[in-house]
């Protein structure tokens, strides 16, 4: 396994996030055990969840499951890096609207101390590594925001703080707010990223890049469709949006997959290695809803992507440049 630093703060992750989102919805309690087991073995070190995780009336499920797989001692807790999130309802029984005015999604100091105290209760922990703001609140203030921030990181109960869904320019944003206070800021940005969506290339991975924010992109296979033969896929046949989307991008998607068989390599590890051959990318997430996910994923860390790959893969899925070259001269 490789390892490299969480953006700019001294803590040290593997290039592969394990993502937990399935654990408890699509993935029984027994698999997520030995799933993570493996993980570790491998030297997956690094695990996102988020509260919210868990399925449809279950909110909360997975980060129990992972806090009763810690609770099975042999150094668990301590060999991974959690990350968490915070900013939707937990409530599982009621629409957002009949949640009460202060469980609408959001990130008020007063919701974040709230939901961090019922995460490390599911999670049986007294700390998480990670903690993430699911998606911006452009009501909340920088000094609300980094007032609660700062003062979780100095009991003890989260160690680095993360974003997540961010334009580039709310990232600047809140860094300057965080750099007024003395604060260390922002360490992570999780974002969607892959061959199938490279917008993040605009302005959000080179604001990243600049600020010192690691980006920790989730779907890099894009839903599956990125995986090999989406159009006689059982699950994307299930979903019209994913079906419609294959039919956009069908020409597209046709000749990456005659690509993936000229070099001898399967589509999904060829996917996952051009996600890690952005400089600006820390680890992505590997959503995995079996052992075996796990295993395929790990092989695209001993591929390497030539400068003659990487441009075919430009030529079948074009990216929009940076700004502001992406839109004007």
């Amino acid at each position: 396994m490789e390892y490299t630093y969480l953006g700019r703060s001294g803590l040290q992750v593997s290039r592969l996030c394990l993502g937990t989102m399935h654990f408890g919805d699509r993935t029984d309690e027994k698999e997520s055990f030995r799933i993570m087991d493996a993980a570790l073995d491998a030297g997956i070190n690094f695990f996102d969840t988020a509260n919210v995780y868990g399925g449809s009336g279950q909110r909360g499920l997975t980060e129990e499951i992972i806090g009763k797989w810690f609770s099975l001692g042999g150094g668990r807790r301590d060999r991974v890096i959690l990350a968490t999130k915070v900013y939707q309802p937990m409530q599982n029984d009621r629409p957002y609207d009949q949640a009460g005015p202060n469980e609408a999604p959001g990130l008020s100091a007063y919701k974040i101390r709230r939901h961090l105290e019922d995460s490390l209760q599911r999670l049986q922990t007294d700390r998480v590594e990670l903690y993430q703001m699911h998606h911006i609140d452009r009501h909340i203030t920088g000094p609300e925001l980094w007032g609660v921030f700062d003062n979780l990181v100095q009991q003890g109960k989260i160690l680095y703080v993360g974003s997540s869904n961010f334009a580039g320019w709310h990232l600047a944003k809140v860094q300057a707010e965080a750099e007024k206070r003395n604060s260390l800021g922002l360490v992570s940005e999780q974002h969607m990223y892959s061959l199938l969506c490279r917008w993040p290339e605009l302005e959000v991975l080179p604001a990243a890049k600049h600020l010192g924010i690691g980006v920790i992109p989730y779907m890099p296979y894009d839903g599956g469709l990125l995986t090999g033969k989406p159009f006689n896929s059982q699950k994307v046949a299930r979903r019209s949006d994913m079906a419609a989307k294959a039919e956009k991008y069908r020409e597209a998607l046709e000749a990456y997959s005659a690509f993936c068989e000229s070099i001898g390599l399967a589509e999904i590890d060829v996917a996952l290695a051009w996600v890690l051959a952005n400089p600006a990318v820390t680890a992505p997430i590997i959503g995995c809803r079996t052992l075996g996910h796990l295993e395929g994923s790990l092989r695209s860390l001993s591929i390497g992507l030539d400068a003659g790959m990487m441009a075919r893969l430009d030529e079948i899925f074009p990216g929009p440049g940076m700004a502001p070259e992406g839109y004007a001269w």
